[in-house]
This record gives C-alpha cells, structure tokens and sequence, in this order.
C-alpha cells in the first residue's frame, strides 16, 4: 500500500501547485519594509498599497520591519515558505549594498529571493552651503583637488546611500573629501544650512524646498536620468562628465526562494498597473519617488550588477558593519 500512496501522492503533487498558483492570491499578503513607516520603500508600498489591494482582490498589507539596516525584513523573507504569500520592498541596501557592508548575513540577495521586479527609485541632488565658492560641478571638483584636506560632506551615516553616492563620485573624479556622518538625514541636512559641512548628497523631496529658497545650490542629480521633480539639474554624469555614474535609492519586490511562477507573473503584472495609476504617480512625484519597472529576470540581473557595483564602492571607502 505504501507504494501505491507514493504513487498518488507525486500525482497530486503538481495539481496542488499548479491550483495554488492559478488562484494566487488566496488570502492577504504580506508586504515586509525593511525600514519604518516614511522611509522610501515604505512610501512606495504605502501609495501602491491601495491600486494593489483593489487589482489582487485581497489585502495588501503593509509590515514594517525595520533594524539592522534592513536585514531583519530580509531574512524574514528569506525564510518564509514560497506559498506563504508573503513578499519584500527590496532596496538598494538589503539586496545590494549590506552584502559588502555586512561581514555576517543569515541570506544571500540572489539565491534566497525570487525578483518579481524593479518599481521605484529615489535620486539624491548633489547641493554645496552658498559660501562654498564654487557655481558648477567642475568648479566643485578643481576645488577639492586644490583646497588642502578637501571639502567634507555630510550624510545621514556610513554606508547609506546619501553616503555611498558621495564615495562613488570621490572615486570616479579622483577627489578626495571628508565624511561627516550624523544620525540622520534631518541632521546632516541641518549641518550643511548651518555652513558645518560644504555638501550633500541630499534626497530631492528634502532639498528641492531649500534649493528653490535660494538656501542650497545644487549643482546635479544622482540618477541614471534628469528627475521629473527638478528637470532643469542635469545628471552627475552630465555634468561632472562622469558616463555611468548613476546612484539612487531603488526598491522592488521581491518573494521567498521558489515562489510559482505564476504568483511573480500576477504579482508582476499587478504592480505594473498599479504604477500606471494616477494617484500612485501623483504620490510618488509629491515624494521624489520616481518610477522605474523592469521584468522579473531584468530586475535579477540589475540586482547582481548593483552588487558588484556597490561592492567596489563599499571597499575603496572602507566601510563595515558588525
């Protein structure tokens, strides 16, 4: 007899499979942010969140859990069955730059997660104090190599992006510049009006008020593109003529190992009309959240390059986390 159960087991097996992913989502499901309510892949799940539940028929709820720059959520993830309806706000931090940062991690950004594909990225606005005596990028850069120790720059601590989008710019142009970090974005921000520090890296949605006050001059974008939210700043790359300079806080969704295919694909699928809604766009442009798709297998490749990319980074910055 216990053959034959064998037997009809491995039978229905496939059946199974093939039933739960042809009516996924069968209950709610659970979105982990690897960071607490405000931060940019909780903006991004918070404004998608209501197109998501509307279009899946179920709830799409939101669970912040943040600490250890993002690797409990990560693990979480990671450990959650493939059934579990259970996925992940990735971020440039879990799923790119921890893996460098971190000397220990219970996961690995490929192998532990199924990338079910890029939604949003946040760019950073390179902006100098006014007494800096500098009026373009160029003119910023003959200036660190000239002045003697550099010029230092705040961020909102080591190894964040506002951080690491400084290092890649260091390295790239050859300069050499001082890091300042604070315990947040708000205070470094507050350094640098004070005249404490010469330059950020600042988010948009913090900096484009302060620029359009006349209080900071902003000299580039970080992102691979000019922001819709200030379209007039070229890129980095533009300006300081640096090709492939490129750094922005990016999140997409990702699942457990092993999640059906066709659960990503309805997922997938999902999110990509969510984003075409006119109040998510309206959200992520009040937030300086700009749109960014990409299929499943393009977002797993842009995982493993930004791990490469960021890795270097993280090295000649000399930058860890225990």
């Amino acid at each position: 007899m216990r053959p034959l159960r064998h037997l009809v087991l491995l039978a229905l097996a496939p059946v199974s499979c093939s039933t739960l992913a042809q009516q996924y989502p069968a209950r709610p499901v659970r979105v982990l942010i690897p960071f607490t309510a405000g931060s940019a892949a909780d903006i991004i799940a918070r404004a998608m969140e209501p197109a998501m539940r509307e279009k899946l028929g179920q709830p799409f709820v939101i669970d912040n859990r943040g600490g250890a720059g993002g690797n409990i959520a990560a693990e979480l993830c990671a450990k959650a069955a493939p059934d579990d309806h259970t996925v992940m706000m990735a971020t440039i931090g879990t799923h790119a730059i921890n893996h460098s940062l971190y000397s220990k991690l219970s996961f690995h950004p490929i192998r532990d997660f199924t990338p079910m594909g890029l939604v949003g990225e946040s760019p950073n606005a390179l902006v100098i104090h006014p007494r800096v005596p500098a009026n373009s990028i160029q003119d910023l850069i003959a200036l660190a190599k000239s002045k003697l120790g550099g010029l230092n720059y705040g961020s909102s601590g080591s190894g964040t992006t506002v951080h690491l989008s400084a290092e890649l710019f260091s390295v790239m142009t050859g300069i050499k510049m001082v890091h300042v970090p604070f315990k947040g974005a708000a205070e470094a921000l507050g350094a640098l009006l004070g005249g404490q520090t010469d330059l950020m890296f600042a988010s948009l949605s913090s900096s484009i008020p302060l620029i359009k006050a006349g209080r900071l001059k902003a000299f580039a974008v970080t992102g691979a593109q000019r922001s819709p939210s200030i379209p007039e700043l070229p890129t980095v790359a533009e300006a300081a003529g640096l090709p492939g300079y490129a750094a922005a806080a990016w999140s997409g969704m990702v699942g457990p190992a092993g999640v059906p295919r066709q659960a990503v694909a309805t997922l997938h699928k999902t999110a990509l009309a969510a984003l075409d809604d006119a109040d998510v766009k309206k959200r992520f442009f009040a937030s300086g959240v700009e749109i960014r798709t990409s299929t499943p297998e393009a977002f797993a490749r842009f995982i493993e390059s930004e791990m490469q990319k960021w890795a270097k980074v993280v090295k000649a910055a000399g930058v860890k986390a225990h």
